[in-house]
């Protein structure tokens, strides 16, 4: 089993390299001003719904739970005195 995990992380290890699209040219920018303006408007926009979803089903749950029937004794009489 741990010869399997090791191939595993090595060979994950090593696909990443591989496959990796582009490198950095040195002495250049790397980008990260139009990476954190880009992308932001989906993630505020999903994050709010998501709290507004989450909000609204804690508000309209009223507990859950099954709810508990109170039911008055029933007496009854024969008509016959012991």
């Amino acid at each position: 089993m741990r010869i399997i995990g090791a191939v595993l992380l090595a060979s994950s290890l090593l696909v990443t390299n591989a496959f990796a699209a582009t490198t950095l040219s040195a002495g250049k920018p790397a980008g990260v001003k139009k990476a954190q303006t880009e992308g932001n408007t989906l993630l505020i926009v999903g994050g709010i719904g998501l709290a507004g979803l989450g909000i609204g089903l804690a508000a309209s749950s009223n507990g859950g739970g099954p709810t508990a029937v109170t039911t008055a004794p029933i007496t009854t009489s024969t008509g016959t005195s012991p």
